[in-house]
């Protein structure tokens, strides 16, 4: 059974920072695209970030950009570092895999995670 879990999440003020882990299992995700998605109470989810399997490609969405970093731990994990954390960036945060980084920008994975809970209080 293919499965990602994310980690990391919690309660931060604004300001702090977080680090959020997402470990795949069931298959090898060496040749695939990684990111994170998030989705904040009342709207639609939304693309935070995306790494290509080799790291040379990298996506961020503009209202993350110079504040969150996405790297590959290894084939099977990445990992976003979100710092100067504002109270918008409070949501569930999934972590997601597809085929290309261009295909996760779109929304089209082919995994997602359970999600885990950031909120970022004033």
């Amino acid at each position: 059974q293919v499965q990602l879990v994310e980690s990391g999440g919690g309660l931060v003020q604004a300001g702090g920072s977080l680090r959020l882990s997402c470990a795949g299992s069931g298959r090898t995700f060496r040749s695939r695209a990684m990111g994170w998605f998030r989705q904040a109470p009342g709207k639609e989810r939304e693309i935070v970030a995306a790494i290509s399997w080799s790291a040379g490609n990298t996506y961020y969405a503009d209202s993350v950009k110079g504040r969150f970093t996405i790297s590959r731990g290894n084939a099977n994990t990445v990992i976003l570092q979100m710092n100067s954390l504002q109270p918008g960036d409070t949501a569930v945060y999934y972590c997601a895999a597809g085929a290309l980084v261009e295909e996760l920008r779109i929304g089209r994975s082919e995994y997602w995670g359970q999600g885990t809970q950031v909120t970022v209080t004033s």
